[in-house]
């Protein structure tokens, strides 16, 4: 991993985005145009940053993480390795969001490996998203999803759940297949 200070060849900077001094970005990470990835925040190998994708300070990514274009990541998320995040997908970090509020905390979010996320989807936060799971486009994420269990709607509801390379392999939403 690479300080924005000192870039190494293998990481690749759009020339309009913007990485603060202070943010790590792993090789083979490419950062496309518009991007904004803020100081502390660190960003793993071989990930692919789209347009105008925002990664607040304090935010952890993992290795070969795809984040699409247009999407938040605010502070208090954590987004482990292998995960994909569609375009326009965003993370909350305040339950009780105003413009000013003195005892303003931040709620942490965790999205494990492996897990995607759907276009538009938001995450409420104080959720896990467990490994491999799949989180269908436009959902509203309020709660916990299971490893490989895929989720979809306003709010989002268990619909079945999914294998390792995100095929649904059974509709019994009561009932997790083995797997293995």
């Amino acid at each position: 991993m690479t300080d924005s200070n000192d870039r190494s060849a293998s990481v690749f900077v759009h020339p309009t985005a913007d990485v603060e001094s202070g943010a790590q970005v792993g090789d083979g990470t490419k950062v496309w145009h518009l991007a904004h990835i803020r100081s502390s925040a660190q960003v793993g190998a071989g990930c692919v940053i789209g347009r105008n994708v925002y990664v607040d300070a304090g935010v952890t990514v993992g290795d070969l993480v795809k984040i699409q274009n247009n999407v938040s990541v605010y502070q208090g998320v954590t987004i482990e390795d292998e995960v994909f995040v569609g375009p326009c997908a965003v993370f909350t970090n305040d339950f009780r969001p105003r413009a000013q509020n003195p005892d303003w905390t931040i709620t942490p979010t965790l999205v494990r490996r492996g897990a995607s996320i759907g276009a538009n989807a938001t995450l409420v936060c104080g959720i896990e998203v467990g490994e491999y799971a799949m989180i269908a486009a436009g959902s509203v994420v309020t709660r916990d999803v299971k490893p490989y269990q895929l989720v979809a709607g306003n709010p989002a509801r268990p619909k079945g759940w999914v294998d390792a390379k995100g095929e649904v392999i059974s509709r019994d939403v009561d009932n997790p297949p083995h797997q293995g």
